[in-house]
This record gives C-alpha cells, sequence and structure tokens, in this order.
C-alpha cells in the first residue's frame, strides 16, 4: 500500500495493522505502580482515527475506555495555552528531558522549571495554572474532552485516582520542591488532587482521537471555534513530537515520525496536522513505559499510509 489519497478510506489500513500486531509476541507487562493498572491484559489492543471533519474509524477493542494518564497532559497544556500565550514559558521550558518523568534531578538544577509540560514536574505546574485560572482544573478537562470527543460519559475514575493518591509520594515531592521556588500558586495536597483526578480521567480510542483533532484542525475546536493560534497549536504539535514519549521520544520520532503522547495507562495519541489523529491503546508497557503494540501500530500506520510530519 502506497501513499494514502484523500479518497482512501482508513478501516482497511487499520484492519492490517491489527492482524500484525495479533501476531506479534511480546507486549511488555502493564504499569505495576499504580495497582488499579496491574491487572490490565497487555495482549488487549484497540486503534482509532479520526479525520478533521469527526469521521472516526476504528479496530479492535476501540470504543473501550481505558485510563488516560499522561495523555491528558496535552488537553490541559493547550487549555493553559489559550489562556497565558507564552507567559506560560516562564514557568516550564519546552526541551526535552533526557531524564525519568518522574525525576528530581533536573529540577534543583534548573531551580524547580521543569524541563518541559509533559514530565510530571512540568505537568503539575500546566495544572497549578489552569487551576489557578479556572478554581477547577480537572473539570475544565473533562468538559473540554466531553465536548471535544462528543461523549458526555467521560468521567473520572475513582478508583484509578484513589489509587494513584495513595501511591503519590514522588509527585507530592516535585509539587513542594517546585513550590519552594515559588513555581506553584495553589496548596499542594489542592493541586495533588486536581492533578490525580486528571490524570484517571478514563476515555477510549475513539474518544481520544477525536478530542485530539483539534490539533490537526490546527486549533480549531469541534464546534468550528478557535481554541488555539496557529502557531500555539504548531508549537503543541512540535514538543509532542520532542517530547511527548517520556525519554524515548527521538526512537518514537524515528520510528513513527509523528508528534505524540503516551500515557501509562498503554494509550499514545498522535497527529498528522491537516490530515488526521490516531488513539492506539495496549496495556504492555516497555521500560519507559510506552505501549508496546501502540508504538508498533503507529511505526506501521505512517509506514503503510505514507503519512508523516517528515
Amino acid at each position: 500500500m502506497g501513499i494514502m489519497t484523500s479518497s482512501t478510506t482508513f478501516q482497511p489500513v487499520l484492519e492490517r495493522i491489527a492482524e500484525e500486531i495479533e501476531r506479534t509476541p511480546g507486549r511488555g507487562r502493564a504499569a505495576d505502580y499504580i495497582p488499579a493498572l496491574a491487572a490490565r491484559d497487555p495482549r488487549s489492543f484497540g486503534m482509532a482515527v479520526a479525520e478533521p471533519d469527526g469521521t472516526v474509524y476504528g479496530v479492535g477493542e476501540w470504543r473501550r475506555p481505558f485510563s488516560a494518564q499522561s495523555i491528558t497532559k496535552v488537553f490541559t497544556l493547550a487549555l493553559v495555552l489559550a489562556r497565558e500565550g507564552d507567559a506560560l514559558w516562564e514557568h516550564v521550558g519546552r526541551e526535552p528531558s533526557g531524564n525519568p518523568f518522574n525525576s528530581l534531578v533536573q529540577l534543583e538544577y534548573e531551580n524547580g522549571i521543569p524541563r518541559n509540560p509533559f514530565i510530571n514536574a512540568g505537568a503539575l505546574v500546566v495544572t497549578d495554572r489552569l487551576h489557578t485560572r479556572t478554581g477547577d482544573a480537572s473539570g475544565e478537562l473533562l468538559a473540554f474532552l466531553r465536548a471535544e470527543s462528543g461523549n458526555e460519559d467521560l468521567t473520572f475514575d475513582k478508583e484509578v485516582a484513589a489509587s494513584e493518591s495513595a501511591h503519590g509520594d514522588r509527585n507530592a515531592a516535585l509539587g513542594h520542591f517546585m513550590a519552594s521556588y515559588g513555581n506553584i500558586d495553589n496548596p499542594v495536597p489542592v493541586l495533588l488532587d486536581q492533578y490525580f483526578r486528571q490524570c484517571s480521567i478514563a476515555a477510549s480510542c475513539a474518544d481520544l482521537a477525536l478530542a485530539t483533532a483539534f490539533l490537526a484542525r490546527h486549533g480549531i475546536r469541534a464546534d468550528g471555534t478557535r481554541l488555539l493560534s496557529l502557531s500555539q497549536a504548531k508549537q503543541i504539535n512540535a514538543i509532542m513530537l520532542t517530547c511527548g514519549t517520556y525519554d524515548a521520544a527521538g526512537d518514537f520520532a524515528y520510528r513513527v515520525g509523528l508528534p505524540g503522547k503516551s500515557g501509562v495507562g498503554g494509550g499514545i495519541i498522535a497527529v498528522v496536522p491537516g490530515r488526521c489523529t490516531l488513539c492506539v491503546w495496549s496495556p504492555g508497557l516497555d521500560e519507559r513505559g510506552n505501549s508496546v503494540a501502540g508504538v508498533a501500530a503507529l511505526d506501521r500506520f505512517t509506514t503503510l499510509t505514507g503519512l508523516s510530519v517528515f
């Protein structure tokens, strides 16, 4: 299959990918540091593609909700960037970290300014700024995801949020450390509650592919209103490409060639600007926290379709 024309449907491509993934032996293992995620079957698989007009294709368990986790960081970043513009970058950087997503070491060197919005420290800063501006960061995020996906049933998974809260000492340390540098506005316990609720949102591949489509539409929401400027949409896609898959972003760019963002629930979203958005889910992770089957599926998608930013 060569490069896709505008009249081609994505469905045959997805079906071919699902068949290939089914034959793949090793799938990694589910995240075990969040007990509520540890029981997921690493061989589960779903994938969806959404076109800018809202047409969505899917295969496997593409309508089964899963824990979105760090994928939500893209949406909170968009909501804050829409409100604050470039002032946001005084509080968080835009560079790849090269360290694990929950590292404390780098923060000390850089005086409490996280390296990028997608490591945990950076996401805490972004959530903090959204909470300051809205009074309910997680509620604002949930309303946005419901509107963009068209699914009013999206909600927080209380079991996952409680599980993260009970094992959230490292995130608490990050929050207090940045607060000591004056880079957090809200009381750290309030911020952590908002952050764990944000990460606990359960959504399907279809939901997340549709919710991400504003980035393929260069900042235009599902209702036709503009959330981000052309430049801001480009900025988020660029940060997804360089920082979206933890400290494996270089390898992901090399293999997949798309802006992407992964979560330890096993999901990955990806953007083909102007053409489509994708979400793939399979809970088995590699040692860097990215879905093994998910990365493989996106790699095959860009190879089979010729769709890439390169």
